[in-house]
């Protein structure tokens, strides 16, 4: 992975092999990054999505293998706690233009991935909340 800075913004290629939410955190944790929002694109050969069902509180996730070309990914830099955290989806098509997605458990690089982060001032946390079943923001 390679990046560069450009006052709030952030341009970053990662590279085949790579897995994006790691790659997310390095980037996150060098540049003291608290609050950002996220968008990419780019080529997988695995990943996990799911969603998460509010009747059960339970995730759902669903693991994809093969070429795949990643339509769409946005999503938050927060943090929980204090620490990194990152609130992302994303939807892959394959080679017959079925597309799949949802929230973004890991994804691997199948050849690039490029990446806009866009630096915010501020600070937003996140908070378990019981009755939803999700880490929601926190103000």
């Amino acid at each position: 992975m390679e990046y560069r800075r450009f006052g709030d913004t952030i341009i970053a290629r990662m590279d085949k092999g790579e897995e994006i939410i790691q790659q997310v955190r390095k980037i996150a944790e060098a540049e003291n990054i608290k609050l950002a929002s996220v968008e990419a694109l780019g080529a997988l050969n695995d990943f996990h999505v799911g969603l998460f069902d509010v009747t059960e509180k339970k995730f759902h996730g669903n693991h994809f293998h093969g070429a795949y070309e990643m339509c769409s990914l946005t999503g938050t830099i927060n943090t929980k706690d204090g620490e990194f955290y990152t609130h992302l989806h994303m939807c892959a098509a394959d080679a017959d233009a079925h597309v799949y997605g949802g929230h973004l458990v890991d994804a691997t690089i199948s050849a690039t991935c490029e990446m806009v982060i866009r630096v915010l001032d501020g600070t937003v946390d996140r908070q378990f909340n019981e009755e939803v079943g999700l880490n929601l923001f926190k103000f």
